[in-house]
């Protein structure tokens, strides 16, 4: 008897997610599925444009974007949840807030604050740095005056 383990199982289906949806986004597949709607649709006239001709692509068109939803969001869950351990690794290891690491598991309205503090904070160092670029050109404009003289 075959026993699989829950470790197994999800072992097996992340590379099930990883394969399909990266077939779903080849252009060959696309073509396959481009000549398959082109097939159907010329054989309409041969089936006289029926419920039951009808009724087969609509059927696995559903259940082939049914399933194929499932595998990517999976997929993209697991690329989310990679990327922001990774930034968190970034965060953590840098002068960077730590504060940062997690907000991910805020509400959005939450996050919008934060991103709009950040915003604001970005604004000003920028005109921080402006006013001091100003004011050394300023300094070595009236430096080289001086040295003129």
């Amino acid at each position: 008897m075959l026993v699989v383990s829950p470790a197994m199982m999800e072992k097996l289906f992340t590379r099930i997610a990883n394969y399909v949806a990266h077939q779903a986004g080849l252009p060959s597949t696309f073509a396959v599925c481009f000549l398959i709607i082109v097939a159907w649709g010329a054989s309409g006239p041969m089936f006289g444009f029926s419920d039951t001709w009808q009724l087969i692509i609509n059927t696995g068109t559903t259940i082939v974007t049914f399933l194929m939803v499932f595998l990517i969001q999976n997929t993209q869950n697991r690329d989310g949840a990679a990327i922001q351990a990774k930034l968190d690794e970034l965060i953590r290891v840098s002068k960077a807030k730590n504060s940062f690491i997690g907000i991910e598991h805020l509400t959005e309205s939450e996050v919008e604050e934060i991103r709009e503090k950040c915003e604001r904070a970005a604004k000003r160092h920028d005109r921080q740095v402006s006013d001091m670029a100003v004011k050394k050109a300023a300094a070595q404009k009236h430096g080289s005056k001086t040295h003129a003289a």
